[in-house]
């Protein structure tokens, strides 16, 4: 018991000295490093989380601008999707005053569209005031009659001429109907359709299927169109 009590005065003496403010500093050191360990991981931790979260970040702000490019890609389909239908729907209803007009005239056998054929400027490529055809036009032409003769030979043929708005209306409506005539004369001639199952008329300007006041919107107006009828 004695010893004991001397051990443990002499350890009390000994934490008084100088020694005891080194050996406290070593210990709190000592213990600590487990303490710290865990602390640089939690950093570690933590530095990959902010790592993982602005990679994140990044992805979203790339998935945003591709969403919104293909929400700039769906605007534009829709729009390429409303002018088509409009000029379906204009295309429509000029066939069917043509339907109109031949059943009157007691053209036709049963009364019915059979198909529409659109040649535009870029087939045609008719010079500005002029209804001279191209050799584009013309190879366009001699196609199409030769489907004509062979799939469809009882049929009755409406020739659509078409402007743009540039110039007078009376010019235009005399221009449409030049350029209709031009196509049912070489149909008839190069062709081999017979006259009286074609007849000829213009629209001029009345029936844009776009706008007028843009390039590619008169391009688009300056057309024939080529309504077969049974």
């Amino acid at each position: 018991m004695k010893c004991r009590l001397l051990l443990v005065s002499g350890l009390v003496l000994g934490l008084t000295g100088c020694a005891t403010e080194e050996w406290v500093r070593g210990y709190v050191q000592q213990e600590l490093k487990p303490v710290n360990g865990r602390l640089d991981a939690l950093e570690g931790r933590a530095g990959t989380a902010d790592a993982g979260i602005k990679s994140a970040a990044a992805g979203l702000e790339a998935v945003n601008k591709r969403l919104n490019g293909v929400e700039g890609t769906l605007s534009g389909v829709q729009s390429t999707l409303k002018d088509h239908d409009d000029r379906l729907a204009q295309i429509s209803k000029t066939a069917q005053e043509a339907l109109d007009r031949a059943t009157a005239a007691g053209k036709l056998a049963e009364g019915k569209l059979v198909y529409e054929t659109v040649l535009t400027d870029d087939t045609f490529k008719f010079n500005s005031g002029h209804a001279v055809l191209s050799a584009e036009a013309k190879t366009a032409l001699k196609r199409f009659a030769d489907d004509l003769k062979r799939d469809n030979k009882n049929v009755f043929v409406e020739i659509q001429g078409h402007t743009d708005s540039t110039g007078p209306e009376a010019l235009n409506e005399k221009l449409g109907l030049q350029r209709a005539e031009a196509v049912r004369r070489y149909l008839a001639l190069a062709g081999g359709i017979p006259l009286h199952r074609m007849s000829a008329i213009s629209y001029g300007e009345s029936e844009p299927v776009a706008d007028n006041k843009t390039r590619a919107g008169r391009k688009d107006n300056r057309r024939v169109v080529l309504v077969v009828l049974r």
